[in-house]
C-alpha cells in the first residue's frame, strides 16, 4: 500500500513537472523552503509570524508573477501545489493567496511613519500619505507592530473594503484599542467610522486644557448612527431614549470606549426644582461625568444653554475632585455647523453638538429602486382575494 502511494505520488509530480518549466520547479521549492522554515519556528501558530509570513508569500507572488507571464494561473497553480504538499495547513487556497498578494501590495503606498504618541493619540487627520514609499511595514517598528499583530480575518476585512492605507491604519489601532472581533469591526467599517470620528462641533479647545481637550474631542462622532433601533415614524424622544437604553450594549458600541451607564433621565434637585437629564454616562478614560440630551428636531441655540445648565449641576452635586469636568452632548436630528460654532461659543462648559441617524442611508442607486408605499400598495390591490 504504501510503495502504492509512493509511486502514485511520484506520477503526479512528474505530471507537474510536465506542465510547468524548470524555473517555476526551482521557485516552487523556494517558496516550499520558506512555508517549513516558518513551520519548524513557530508552527505558524503565533499570530503575528503568520502575519508576517502572508506578508512575505504575498511579496514572492508579486514578484514571481512580475518577472513571468503566468499572471493567476501561477497562483491557481502555486495553491494546488502548495495544498498538496501540506496537507491538513489551511491558508493556501486560491482565495487567500490572492488575499496575500493584496496585502503585500497594500502597503506599497503607505502613509509616513507614525510614533507611538501619534499612533496612540489617532490624529489621523495630520498625517499625509506617503507614495512609493516601499516596505514601510519593514521600515517603521511601529506600523509593523500595529499591523502583524492584527488577526488575518480582520486585514482582509480592512484591505478588502477600505482602499486608502491611512484610513486603513485607522481601523487597525481601533481594532486593537477596544479589542474589536471581526463581526464589530465588520459593522464599524459598515458605518463609516472613520468619518464620523472627531467630527462634532465642540467647544472644548476653549473650555478644556490640552490634552484632554483632543481626547474628548476625538471621543465624539457626527453623526451617531442608531440604526440598531426598532422604533417606526412619527419618532418621539422618549421612545428613542427608551430604545437606546433598551438596546443598551449596541449604543455604548456607538458611543466609543470607555462609556460607563449612570442612568435614564437622571434626576437633579437645584433650588427645591427637579430636573431631569436625559441620559447619564461616566467616561473612564476621560474621568468624567457625560451628559446626553436627545433633541428629535434641528438644533437651536437655546438647546445649548439648558445643557450648560445641566452641566454645572453635575459638576456641583456629583461631580468628585478627582473627577475632571463634565462634558455635554447634545445630539439633533439636524444642525447647522456655524449655527451651533456660535451657539457653543459664549458657553463655558464643554459640550459638543452631534446628528443622530435612526437608520443608515441608503445608496442612491438601490433607493431609486425600491418600490415606494403607494406601488406596494396597489401591487397588493392587484392580488385575488
Amino acid at each position: 500500500m504504501e510503495i502504492c502511494l509512493y509511486l502514485c505520488k511520484k506520477l503526479t509530480a512528474m505530471k507537474s513537472l510536465a506542465i510547468v518549466d524548470k524555473d517555476y520547479v526551482k521557485w516552487l521549492s523556494e517558496v516550499k523552503h520558506k512555508i517549513q522554515s516558518a513551520q519548524i519556528r513557530t508552527a505558524l501558530v503565533a499570530n503575528s509570524a503568520l502575519i508576517e509570513f502572508y506578508y512575505d508569500l504575498g511579496r514572492v507572488i508579486v514578484e514571481k508573477q512580475a518577472e513571468s507571464s503566468w499572471g493567476d494561473k501561477l497562483i491557481q497553480r502555486l495553491s494546488k501545489d502548495l495544498q498538496s504538499e501540506f496537507l491538513g495547513m489551511s491558508g493556501f487556497s486560491y482565495t487567500n493567496l490572492k488575499y496575500c498578494k493584496q496585502f503585500f501590495q497594500y502597503f506599497q503606498i503607505s502613509p509616513q511613519p507614525m510614533d507611538e504618541m501619534q499612533l496612540a493619540e489617532n490624529k489621523w487627520n495630520e498625517i499625509s500619505p506617503q507614495l512609493g514609499d516601499k516596505l514601510a511595514l519593514n521600515a517603521d517598528s511601529s506600523l509593523k507592530d500595529l499591523v502583524f499583530t492584527t488577526p488575518w480575518g480582520h486585514i482582509k476585512e480592512i484591505i478588502s473594503k477600505i482602499k486608502n492605507p491611512q484610513t486603513a491604519l485607522y481601523y487597525f489601532s481601533e481594532t486593537r484599542k477596544n479589542a474589536w472581533s471581526r463581526d464589530v469591526l465588520a459593522l464599524q467599517l459598515k458605518n463609516k467610522i472613520h468619518q464620523r470620528q472627531g467630527k462634532a462641533v465642540t467647544n472644548f479647545s476653549l473650555t478644556l486644557p490640552e490634552p484632554m481637550s483632543d481626547l474628548a474631542r476625538q471621543t465624539l462622532k457626527d453623526p451617531y448612527v442608531f440604526d440598531f433601533l426598532t422604533i417606526s415614524k412619527p419618532y418621539h424622544e422618549k421612545d428613542i431614549e427608551k430604545q437606546l437604553v433598551e438596546h443598551l450594549a449596541k449604543f455604548l458600541l456607538e458611543l466609543g470606549k470607555g462609556f460607563a451607564f449612570v442612568g435614564q433621565q437622571y434626576h437633579l434637585s437645584v433650588a427645591d426644582s427637579d430636573y431631569y437629564v436625559d441620559l447619564l454616562f461616566y467616561n473612564i478614560p476621560l474621568k468624567c461625568y457625560v451628559v446626553v440630551e436627545l433633541k428629535n428636531t434641528k438644533f437651536i441655540p437655546e438647546y445649548a444653554g439648558k445643557l450648560n445648565f445641566y452641566l454645572s449641576a453635575v459638576d456641583t452635586l456629583l461631580k468628585k475632585d478627582e473627577d475632571k469636568p463634565t462634558i455635554g452632548i447634545l445630539l439633533c436630528r439636524d444642525k447647522n455647523n456655524i449655527e451651533a460654532e456660535f451657539a457653543l461659543r459664549g458657553m463655558h462648559k464643554p459640550m459638543g453638538v452631534s446628528e443622530f441617524n435612526l437608520t443608515s442611508s441608503l445608496p442612491k442607486k438601490l433607493k431609486s429602486s425600491l418600490p415606494t408605499i403607494e406601488e406596494l400598495e396597489n401591487q397588493i390591490k392587484k392580488l385575488p382575494s
